[in-house]
């Protein structure tokens, strides 16, 4: 099998789990679990982020537990009450889960899909006001970035949600980006399970953060986050 690649019986547990998400089918097979899932899980989140590390040359002293978040939901206000989630997911970045930042990116595993996502998905109100007029300032940089041919073909566009009014710093510039009415600036990469069982997973996520670090420099650079 290719290097740090997931095996089937990754995505036959979530399938598995699917149809029996409940605590006592989960300890019944929590050994399975260990072995099938979370373990494969860690050692390519651990492979992932020394290859993060080399590309970025820096020196990362997280390890896979900072960066992947527990298989538990949280249900506490949710309608559904299934105790589970039904994939694996982690942060790859210098500070691991506590990034919120566009410094690395997230990614998941499951017999649904498998994912990659980078970008800026939260940024506060100061840090929204920030990359607008980065953008409102910088348009044609933006739209050389988020038209490159290798970016649309991986990522299609930039997403968001977007509002329909902006502040009024911004009625002095023309023609601007439509992206600059966006709340959240990320792109995504939606891939088969069989991409992580027949190739290898670091190197794929690895190639999708190389076409996505353009965009993030120009968040970083628009925020003063270090990437």
């Amino acid at each position: 099998m290719p290097k740090n690649s997931l095996k089937p019986e990754f995505f036959e547990f979530f399938i598995e789990l699917s149809a029996n998400n409940r605590k006592g089918w989960f300890d019944e097979n929590r050994t399975r679990y260990e072995q099938d899932v979370k373990r494969p899980f860690e050692i390519l989140v651990e492979a992932v982020l020394e290859a993060f590390a080399k590309a970025e040359n820096t020196t990362i002293s997280v390890r896979p537990g900072d960066c992947i978040f527990r298989i538990n939901r949280d249900i506490r206000f949710s309608k559904d009450k299934t105790p589970y989630k039904l994939n694996r997911s982690a942060v790859i970045s210098p500070e691991g889960k506590k990034s919120l930042g566009p410094d690395g990116f997230y990614f998941e595993a499951g017999p649904e899909q498998c994912a990659y996502y980078a970008g800026f998905y939260m940024p506060e109100k100061e840090q929204l006001m920030q990359i607008r007029q980065h953008i409102a300032k910088n348009q044609e940089t933006w739209e050389k970035i988020t038209h490159e041919k290798a970016f649309k073909t991986t990522f299609g566009a930039v997403l968001g949600d977007k509002q329909k009014r902006l502040p009024a710093e911004f009625t002095a510039f023309e023609n601007l980006p439509s992206a600059v009415y966006q709340t959240q600036f990320y792109v995504q990469h939606l891939m088969e399970p069989e991409v992580f069982i027949e190739q290898d997973p670091a190197a794929v996520l690895m190639n999708c953060w190389k076409t996505s670090q353009k965009l993030t420099k120009f968040l970083s650079d628009a925020t003063r986050v270090q990437d």
